[in-house]
């Protein structure tokens, strides 16, 4: 079974948002082995400086790498990089699989991944050119993740 990650920064904060995700994480068993690791937010002030914001980055960075796996093809999720269909998605993931290797995307926190993170990932995916706060792109994922398994097993979810 294809083994997907998601390292996500942060908790996802308000009941239903939790309802939510665990509803599509019990969706996605049948088609994908997943696991979701939440890392820790670096801590700012109210009003951080960019240079504080780089060093919280570049701390949650190191965050990530910790939770590689050497058989890892990993997916920025950033506004930066390329948009994606919902079949391209499911493809991706056949290609992985393909590879044998578990795809791991990395979700950043609300000031995002940083650049030496995003440079070094495989693929770089913009959800959308729209903003989304980290947790709404969290539930967003999974649905893509559920809806890429009907998508590469004929259901009849994905029209």
């Amino acid at each position: 079974m294809q083994q997907i990650e998601i390292l996500a920064v942060g908790k996802l904060g308000a009941g239903w948002m939790r309802e939510a995700a665990d509803d599509y994480r019990k969706r996605i068993s049948p088609y994908f082995k997943l696991t979701l690791t939440e890392l820790s937010e670096g801590r700012l002030p109210l009003n951080p400086s960019p240079a504080l914001i780089d060093k919280a980055l570049e701390t949650e960075a190191g965050d990530f790498r910790k939770k590689f796996t050497s058989r890892a093809m990993t997916a920025a999720l950033c506004i930066e990089g390329d948009g994606v269909s919902s079949t391209g998605l499911a493809k991706l993931i056949a290609c992985a699989a393909g590879e044998s290797k578990t795809l791991t995307f990395l979700i950043g926190s609300s000031h995002g991944l940083s650049g030496q993170l995003k440079k070094e990932a495989d693929l770089r995916i913009s959800m959308s050119a729209m903003t989304f706060p980290h947790q709404i792109a969290r539930l967003l994922l999974l649905e893509q993740i559920y809806r890429a398994g009907q998508i590469l097993g004929g259901g009849k979810y994905h029209k």
